[in-house]
Parts: structure tokens; sequence; C-alpha cells
């Protein structure tokens, strides 16, 4: 990956505390996946920045490679990657979402 973007993902993750790369805007996720991620946030009244993918192929796939994980969306809490729509649906049920968003 270009080390520029590269740069660019660690200050997106690293800088907020909550960020979420999806397909969309929080206000017009493009997806029912990044939709459902961005309902469980607001629900916790959580503030958060995001990314639309579709606004930077460079950027959507770096953020692939530099997670290590294949699909959007995907949520960082504290600069980690914590996962995607199905981890946080489900740790959102448990009850531990709120403990990492903590």
């Amino acid at each position: 990956m270009d080390t520029q973007i590269r740069q660019q993902i660690e200050d997106h993750v690293k800088k907020n505390k909550v960020f979420l790369y999806m397909k969309g805007t929080p206000e017009a996720p493009m997806c029912g996946f990044s939709a459902k991620v961005v309902q469980i946030l607001q629900k916790h009244n959580v503030p958060f920045k995001s990314f639309n993918i579709f606004d930077d192929e460079n950027i959507r796939q770096g953020v692939k490679e530099y997670g290590d994980w294949p699909t959007i969306p995907q949520l960082y809490v504290n600069g980690e990657l914590v996962g995607g729509c199905d981890i946080i649906t489900e740790l959102d049920q448990t009850g531990e979402l709120v403990k990492i968003l903590g």
C-alpha cells in the first residue's frame, strides 16, 4: 500500500476515537450493513467520524489491507479495528460494544 494512503488511514483511525469506513454517509448510507452500524452507533449516542469509501478507490482498497479485513463497513475504536456489521451487531446484543466504546 502507498505510504500516503497508509498515513491517511492512520490519521483517520488514530485522530478520532470512533471512526467508521462505510459505503455512503451516516445521513445517506449506501448499503444495509453500513446503515446498521450507523444505527447502532446513533442508538448509543456515540459521536463518530466516517469516510465514504466510494469517494476514494485507493482508500477503499487500502483500508481492507490496513485492517486485514475484506469487507466494508469497518469500525475502529481508539485506533483498533473492532469489526464489521456482524461483529458490531453481536457486540451490541451482548452489551460488549458499550464497554468498548466507553
